[in-house]
């Protein structure tokens, strides 16, 4: 029963529950969500600048999780699936 509302209106009613589904809720705040988007992502760009890609992804499962293509191969399920093409796996393509 979703559906995007605004800053100006945030909440309407469906089967009497409330509903607040403010597409961008972060832009009400947007000094304190880009500290906080900065202090989540910062480690994850020091150890790419620090190892390198490759040993970045080998050495952490959530940035191989966020690998998509490698080398022209697919290595994510979802954009295999979606495109139509064979899936790699992400620990071979980083192994090239």
């Amino acid at each position: 029963t979703s559906k995007p509302t605004t800053h100006a209106e945030p909440t309407y009613i469906v089967d009497d529950v409330v509903h607040y589904c403010v597409a961008n809720m972060p832009g009400g705040v947007a000094r304190t969500s880009t500290f906080a988007l900065n202090n989540a992502t910062l480690p994850f760009a020091l150890a790419l600048a620090d190892k390198g890609w490759r040993q970045a992804l080998a050495d952490d499962a959530h940035l191989l999780d966020g690998l998509n293509v490698a080398h022209g191969e697919i290595t994510h399920p979802a954009v295999a699936e979606a495109l139509g093409y064979a899936l790699t796996a992400p620990q071979k393509a980083i192994a090239a």
